[in-house]
């Protein structure tokens, strides 16, 4: 039976005054890469955060490192759509699953599964984060509303179960923005950072960054700070964001 946790389905950080705060793209299963490109951009685990955009197992061969790096007091991640099929793990369409990535969960014991069902359950849809240049927001795939403040009230408050259903979706399955190159953005916040469809550099869409550079293929993680908005690596100057 599939655990069910009340848990926030919007989760609320504040500014970090002490250290620095980061964005990342999809994982898959590649701690050990991201933990490479942490350490070349100076994180100090003792006051910098880490912020992820979900997809944290699947295709890499690190997978079982997730419940590590969610005991880690600084590495907070949003439920991507592969960490949605570990919460759903008995009754979501398997097949789809292990053709992208997901036979590494056949293999553990039925402790372990429940486990890792356990504790992605309790990852959030959504994170805001204050900074001093303003609310920044995380989400896997992309905001199905125009405004932050619609979203977070579709996210507490939804008008029925169906309604939730199709929010959840596309903020955790949802490439309608990137494909479409559509910048008007989403109000309410600074930034909303995404991950989710993989790209050669970072694509800035109005306040939309996506920062899936496909660390976990044969690309390298970006890093984005929350508070600068500035990449490490730096984005090309070059024009395009052609997918990976």
């Amino acid at each position: 039976m599939t655990t069910t946790i009340e848990v926030p389905r919007i989760q609320r950080f504040a500014a970090n005054t002490a250290g620095r705060d980061f964005a990342a793209g999809d994982i898959h299963g590649h701690f050990s890469r991201l933990q490479a490109a942490l350490e070349a951009a100076g994180f100090d685990p003792v006051v910098d955060r880490l912020f992820s955009v979900g997809d944290l197992i699947d295709r890499g061969p690190e997978c079982r490192d997730a419940l590590d790096w969610l005991a880690k007091p600084w590495f907070h991640p949003v439920r991507g759509n592969h960490d949605d099929f570990v919460v759903h793990f008995d009754t979501c369409d398997v097949f789809s699953w292990i053709c992208n990535g997901g036979s590494w969960f056949t293999g553990l014991s039925p402790p372990e599964q429940q486990a890792f069902a356990l504790q992605f359950a309790e990852l959030p849809i959504a994170i805001e984060i204050e900074t001093p240049g303003g609310l920044v927001g995380i989400i896997h795939a992309d905001c199905p509303v125009s405004s932050w403040d619609q979203l977070r009230a579709e996210l507490q408050s939804p008008e029925s179960d169906k309604q939730l259903r199709a929010v959840l979706l596309r903020c955790m399955w949802s490439r309608t923005r990137i494909q479409a190159g559509d910048t008007r953005g989403v109000h309410g916040l600074r930034a909303l950072v995404v991950g989710h469809t993989p790209l050669r550099q970072p694509a800035v869409l109005g306040n939309v960054y996506h920062v899936d550079t496909a660390g976990w293929l044969d690309g390298y993680f970006t890093l984005l700070d929350l508070t600068t908005l500035q990449c490490i690596p730096p984005i090309d100057p070059e024009p395009g964001f052609d997918q990976a």
